[in-house]
């Protein structure tokens, strides 16, 4: 090999693994909690879940009023058909007048227990809504460590399309010298196709990823931006049993099934509550004739043949129903504490085995591979493998702060707050 060609491929492998991806400096950036604003300002969970607090506001308003009055009045003309030996002193016809006014007098105790029904029913909805802003804190986590994942593999693979393109001009300079043989050259080439693809792939995974997360935010984003941040580390102070404890304690989810609940048994206390009938308080006035009357009574349903027994029962049910839920949301709370903080311990010790031992290792082999190819020692093709097992351990590398951000971030979710 002559030394200006082992010169220029031993500068050209010598390239820095971590440079830029080659993005639009045009483009919009965003960091991770300029993109959680967004998501909690314009995505239309939130809008609901506020939608929610209002209606639970004018079912509480509702449930405070007191019944309203009823009032009427009939007019017309009335005629004495048979007046018998007085017709000649009474007239024959007359205006008739009458007016009426009722008012339902509830009882006290059933109001008060409408109103606690509904009161807890809006402060179930007031946690609903920090636990709707809790999970999609989650998932915008979840989507931006997607997307940076993405774009860290993107530049990964257009490196090492520049890396392999060089070669092939190496490689095809030497055949034209007849310094190696043709094959060299097919080898060189199905390498760059393999590298082609492997961009291909991995801008279209970026395309795809930055679509979720802008689909998060509403369209905030826009159609083409990056966003800048770095994984996540595992924290050294976590504790399992207390983010347990935690978890029970403070979770969103909780806290609104426990709000059900209490609604369920205010819903219970007005049904039965409601099993007193209403009295009513009437009164009305009538003219005829030249006739007056004023008359003031009361009226009460009966209520002989049902009193809410289907309510009341319904009620229970729907009880029963929110403490099997609370049941179930807190051994599922538990099994995703356990399970993700699990997967976060397993995955940082992978990655203190990766910054320790393969990195390193990955780096020292390409090193010897590029001196033992200067020397003459070494085929360009145990170059190019020292040089992809580099690139496929950087991704590993990569894949498991990934792996480590994503369950760190459902971890939050589970125990409800930030770690």
């Amino acid at each position: 090999m002559k030394p200006l060609v082992a010169t220029v491929i031993f500068t050209v492998l010598l390239v820095p693994f971590g440079g830029s991806a080659h993005a639009d400096t045009t483009s919009p950036t965003f960091a991770l909690h300029d993109i959680i604003g967004l998501a909690i300002e314009r995505n239309p969970m939130i809008a609901g879940a506020m939608a929610t607090i209002d209606q639970s506001t004018g079912q509480r308003t509702a449930a405070g009023a007191y019944p309203n009055p009823t009032i009427h009045g009939d007019s017309g003309k009335g005629y004495l058909r048979d007046g018998g030996p007085l017709v000649t002193e009474i007239p024959t016809s007359a205006t008739e007048y009458m007016a009426g006014f009722s008012q339902p007098l509830e009882w006290p105790a059933k109001r008060a227990a409408r109103q606690r029904a509904a009161d807890a029913g809006l402060a179930g909805a007031s946690v609903g809504l920090i636990e709707t802003r809790l999970n999609l804190t989650s998932d915008v986590k979840v989507a931006f460590y997607d997307l940076l994942l993405a774009q860290r593999d993107l530049e990964l693979a257009r490196n090492n399309l520049s890396i392999v393109e060089d070669v092939r001009r190496v490689v095809s300079h030497r055949v034209r010298l007849g310094e190696a043989p043709q094959f060299d050259l097919i080898k060189a080439e199905v390498e760059v196709l393999k590298a082609n693809q492997a961009v291909t792939r991995s801008e279209n995974t970026v395309r795809v990823n930055r679509v979720i997360l802008d689909t998060l935010t509403a369209g905030a984003l826009g159609p083409s931006y990056a966003v800048n941040g770095d994984f996540l580390v595992f924290p050294s102070s976590l504790d399992l049993n207390r983010l347990t404890a935690r978890s029970m304690q403070e979770h969103p989810s909780i806290q609104r099934l426990a709000k059900s609940i209490d609604q369920a048994d205010r819903t219970i206390e007005f049904e039965r509550q409601n099993r007193v009938p209403n009295v009513s308080l009437n009164t009305s006035y009538a003219r005829e004739y030249g006739r007056e009357g004023f008359d003031v009574g009361l009226s009460v349903p009966a209520p002989l043949w049902y009193q809410r027994q289907g309510e009341i029962a319904g009620s229970l049910g729907a009880k029963r129903k929110e403490e099997a839920e609370l049941l179930r949301t807190r051994n599922e709370l538990l099994r995703q504490i356990n399970q993700y903080y699990q997967d976060a311990q397993t995955t940082a010790k992978l990655i203190e085995v990766l910054e320790k031992g393969l990195l390193k290792q990955a780096e020292e082999a390409l090193r010897i591979a590029k001196f033992s190819f200067q020397q003459g020692a070494a085929s360009l093709l145990e170059v190019l493998d020292a040089q992809r097992v580099q690139r496929q351990v950087l991704f590993d590398y990569a894949q498991a702060r990934f792996e480590l951000s994503v369950a760190l971030s459902r971890l939050e979710r589970a125990v409800g707050a930030v770690l």
